[in-house]
């Protein structure tokens, strides 16, 4: 079930508010397991018998989670790191390390004769989430909790197939409270980013994709033109951009909605300056996982210069690998891990940039980079690469393409001059080292007063409108979020 599908917006999600905001004059238990019931059925929607999965999985940790409290045993804690590594080691990079061993030991088997497992969605991210849960138990730092509210915190159906990767310590203290805290100002502020983000989905990133998924596909057999492999690069890098940050708009929206205030993931990554900038932007909790559990515990920058050079490059191949099971995905992390060092050793000359300088450069690198990301094969974006460089300028510029090349502008000044979700709703900047991003009493009174025009009226008007044509949009594609495939 797609947050961009009528099925969703019109029957799911309805109903589970209403039965949700029945059950708010009784104990908070009721609508902490309507929740859970709610969450195994959006899950198991694409494939039922891996609810099982699931549940297994919150099962163990939690048991595991329980025990490591008691005795901060760091043998269970290692075991129960294994076991999490193990579900997404199996499902997910089975068939490329067998594919390896084959390759490396002249093997006869073929590599179609390789049992592929079908990989589950969100287990990227609820097995990170509980693995960083098992760390945070043996550190105590775990509030306490039952079966569940841990059930709930690791299934709650907004971010469990995508994300944001949610930390114990955000969530757990928000489902233990005696009540959830709900106002008519987080619910309305819920159903604004709701609409934003499926207004990114609909209108934004599926034209986007539209116009980037012919050219890599055609680049897989042939060297682009230049203009078109230009075309293909920031097509994509938009597309990725709004598909993503739209799924997590959508996702903190519906948290709302339920009076559970889900982290932000996004943050105007492309008008980053730099691309340390760029990581604490982009894929926000990914990028604090990444750094909290792997880059601080190798050391961090704490064993001099060249040490910490090594590590930020260990933990952005690992962070590669964790989007896909893949060559092209190792070799992205290890290009984020050279501009990463690249851009800490340009900080120790003490050198400043002129800011229009530094946005393109950071901008044209990300984008180089998202080329490999995207592309099926070394040989694909072998072709893109070569077609940027080539100067290869095939056949007239036709009205069609003309009008990709609008639709790829103007989603760029959005992303990039455009205030974002936050700075448009907040008009404060959002804190990017707290994640303090929503006030205490945003909203407060959102119900409307009768005779009085108030500027909050223009923008309810235009999320309607959005509503409007992102749902007349859903009767043409209902295409799955990019990061479903990983």
């Amino acid at each position: 079930m797609l947050f961009n599908s009528y099925m969703f917006v019109l029957a799911f999600l309805p109903m589970v508010l209403c039965v949700f905001y029945a059950l708010l004059p009784y104990n908070k238990k009721w609508r902490i397991y309507w929740l859970i019931a709610a969450s195994f059925v959006f899950y198991g929607w694409w494939n039922p018998p891996y609810v099982l999965l699931l549940f297994a999985s919150i099962i163990v940790n939690f048991f595991l989670g329980q025990y490591i409290i008691k005795t901060r045993n760091k043998a269970v804690l290692i075991a129960g790191i294994a076991f999490n590594l193990g579900l997404i080691g199996y499902y997910k990079y089975a068939l490329f390390f067998a594919s390896l061993f084959l390759d490396y030991s002249n093997s006869q088997v073929t590599f179609e004769a390789i049992a592929s497992p079908f990989l589950p969605l969100g287990i990227s991210f609820f097995t990170f989430q509980q693995i960083a849960y098992l760390i945070d138990c043996r550190r105590q730092r775990v509030v306490t909790h039952n079966f569940s509210e841990y059930s709930l915190f690791v299934s709650f159906f907004p971010q469990l197939i995508a994300g944001p990767i949610v930390h114990q310590k955000n969530i757990l203290p928000q489902l233990t409270k005696t009540h959830f805290e709900l106002h008519s100002g987080k619910i309305a502020l819920g159903l604004t980013l709701f609409i934003i983000g499926l207004s990114k989905k609909s209108l934004l990133a599926d034209p986007l994709g539209n116009i980037a998924t012919p050219l890599f596909n055609a680049s897989q057999n042939n060297i682009l033109g230049f203009a078109d492999s230009w075309l293909a690069a920031f097509a994509y890098t938009l597309q990725l951009y709004f598909d993503f940050s739209g799924y997590s708009d959508m996702a903190i929206g519906l948290g709302l909605l339920f009076g559970i205030t889900l982290p932000l993931n996004f943050y105007s990554p492309y008008k980053s300056l730099n691309i340390i900038d760029f990581w604490r932007r982009w894929h926000i909790t990914l990028s604090r996982f990444l750094r909290d559990y792997l880059y601080i515990p190798l050391g961090g920058n704490q064993k001099g210069r060249t040490r910490r050079y090594i590590n930020l490059m260990i933990t952005m191949l690992l962070g590669g690998l964790w989007h896909g099971a893949g060559w092209t995905f190792i070799i992205w992390g290890g290009l984020h891990g050279l501009y990463l060092i690249i851009n800490h050793a340009w900080k120790y000359t003490g050198i400043k940039m002129p800011k229009l300088l530094a946005w393109a450069i950071t901008f044209m690198s990300v984008t180089l980079a998202w080329v490999i990301f995207r592309a099926e094969s070394f040989e694909s974006a072998s072709n893109i690469y070569q077609g940027m460089i080539l100067f290869n300028i095939s056949g007239e510029m036709s009205l069609l393409n003309m009008l990709e090349w609008v639709t790829v502008g103007g989603s760029l000044i959005i992303a990039v001059i455009f205030p974002n979700a936050y700075e448009w709703l907040k008009k404060r900047r959002y804190n990017l080292s707290t994640d303090a991003w929503l006030p205490e009493r945003f909203w407060t009174n959102a119900l409307p007063v009768i005779g009085k025009w108030e500027p909050r009226y223009f923008l309810a008007i235009c999320a309607g409108a959005a509503l409007w044509l992102s749902l007349l949009t859903l009767q043409f594609v209902q295409s799955e979020f990019i990061y479903f495939n990983f």
